[in-house]
């Protein structure tokens, strides 16, 4: 028997970042744009065609990986050993805690990107959150 709630939790996560890495890779400008405001957007398009090209291909590799991180999490969704669930539920949020503090360390020293990070890192953050309460939840209910 699994941890209650794990196969949720995943599926959300799963399908937040299917979409999120669909819309990245095909839906770039429109990504960027949403995400960062239209002037902010096309300075980091870049100046140069080539510079512009590199962008995009950057941009719609990290899409697809975020669609292939989604698929990942559809499939350890249906795990059912308690142990691997608590042990990959430490290890996102681990990974979500590690993708706030490089925010705040690396983005926030970025010109164009000093005035998002907090709104990213607190997302982050969150994500991160959702596991926290899986695994206290789990934990009370094993020493009840």
């Amino acid at each position: 028997m699994g941890l209650p709630g794990f196969f949720v939790i995943c599926m959300l996560h799963s399908i937040l970042a299917i979409t999120s890495g669909a819309s990245m890779m095909f839906y770039t400008k429109e990504v960027s744009v949403f995400g960062h405001g239209r002037e902010i957007a096309s300075r980091l398009q870049g100046s140069t065609p080539h510079d512009q090209l590199l962008i995009q291909t950057s941009d719609s590799f990290s899409g697809l990986l975020l669609f292939v991180i989604g698929f990942m999490l559809f499939m350890v969704a249906f795990v059912k050993d308690r142990e691997f669930q608590s042990f990959f539920a430490k290890g996102c949020v681990l990974l979500h805690v590690s993708m706030a503090i490089w925010r705040v360390w690396f983005e926030g020293k970025l010109e164009d990107l000093a005035h998002e990070w907090a709104r990213q890192a607190l997302g982050d953050l969150a994500l991160a959150l959702s596991w926290v309460f899986l695994l206290v939840y789990s934990w009370r209910e094993m020493y009840d």
